[in-house]
């Protein structure tokens, strides 16, 4: 796979993740608990994926593969970063609201 589908595949599984976390907390605030776990459990699988095409780029570049640092790189890599941002603090959102529900 070239560095270019890997980078999109990145973007792609983390923005998913990221849109699944979002919706995780909004069942949780709707008092669907059972539901926003699901949407969790979809967040940290895309998540992995994301993480799966960063480790790609990683060991190419061991490899010897160069990676050109360009927007596109760059933008994968806010993906990433804000995708696993949003997922923790989903988990933080849900748990509290399955306190107050309780």
């Amino acid at each position: 796979m070239n560095n270019e589908t890997i980078i999109l595949n990145l973007i792609v599984d983390a923005g998913s993740a990221r849109s699944y976390a979002m919706e995780a907390i909004r069942l949780a605030k709707e008092g669907n608990l059972e539901e926003a776990e699901i949407f969790l459990q979809n967040a940290e699988t895309e998540m992995a994926k994301a993480h799966r095409a960063q480790t790609d780029l990683i060991q190419n570049e061991a490899k010897g593969c160069h990676t050109e640092i360009n927007l596109f790189m760059v933008h994968a890599q806010d993906h990433i970063m804000t995708g696993i941002l949003v997922k923790d603090l989903a988990r933080e959102f849900v748990e509290l609201y399955e306190r107050i529900n309780e």
